[in-house]
This record gives structure tokens, sequence and C-alpha cells, in this order.
């Protein structure tokens, strides 16, 4: 079974979210970026961007697929991970690590208490993958 770290939520999207405060961290979860295969490019908003609940917020370009990227969470962009212009394989080798995509100001923090659970997430990929 794929690497899913308890202390954060998910979507049935594969995305991962950590939340510190009103801040969320956004990123794609280990069994995302295998099913991708090795990631080339990723395209991702600007600091400032705002986004709803579930809009794409970027993609991810590897050699086998174009992905989009959904936040789960409505909010405006803080940050960047700037560094993944560069290193985009982060995505692959650290993708609850280094790979984090954006943090965003939570419009709404009480949104990300309805995401999957590490077991709940577990679950949807025992029964869907």
């Amino acid at each position: 079974m794929s690497n899913i770290p308890e202390n954060l939520r998910y979507t049935k999207d594969h995305e991962w979210v950590a939340v510190d405060g009103d801040t969320a961290t956004i990123g794609i979860t280990d069994y995302a970026q295998s099913s991708l295969g090795d990631v080339v490019y990723i395209d991702m908003p600007r600091a400032g961007d705002k986004f709803g609940a579930h809009e794409a917020f970027g993609s991810v370009e590897s050699v086998k697929a174009v992905s989009e990227i959904f936040t789960p969470i409505a909010g405006e962009v803080l940050e960047v991970n700037e560094s993944l212009n560069d290193t985009p394989e982060k995505v692959n080798s650290d993708p609850y690590g280094e790979a984090w995509f954006v943090k965003v100001k939570m419009a709404n923090p009480g949104e990300a208490d309805a995401l999957l659970s590490g077991e709940e997430y577990e679950e949807y990929l025992s029964n869907n993958g």
C-alpha cells in the first residue's frame, strides 16, 4: 500500500493537505506520483491567486500524462514551492516533504475537517485502486 502519513488530510483526487492554523500546505500523494510516473514539469499558480474549493490550480506533467491539481479548500495562495520549477522530480522522491506545491490561507479552515483521514484515504484506495 502507498505511504499515507496519518497527520495529513486527503482527497479522492489524491491531494494531501497539512493544516497549521489557517494555513494549508497542499501537495499530491505518494499514490498520485506513483501513478503519474516520472514528473517532468509542474505548472503552478502565483502568490496572491485565489481559488474556490475543488478548483484546478495547476498541473503536473509526467512522462505518461498531464494531470490537473485541485485545491481541496478555498483560499489565497501565500507561497508557491519555486524549487519544483528546477527539480520537479522531487514530487516522485519526496511527495510529502520537499515536494509540497502551495501554501494557502484558508478562507474557511473548517473545510479541511471534511477531508479524508489517512485511514479513510487508505480505505478509498483499497476499494478504488
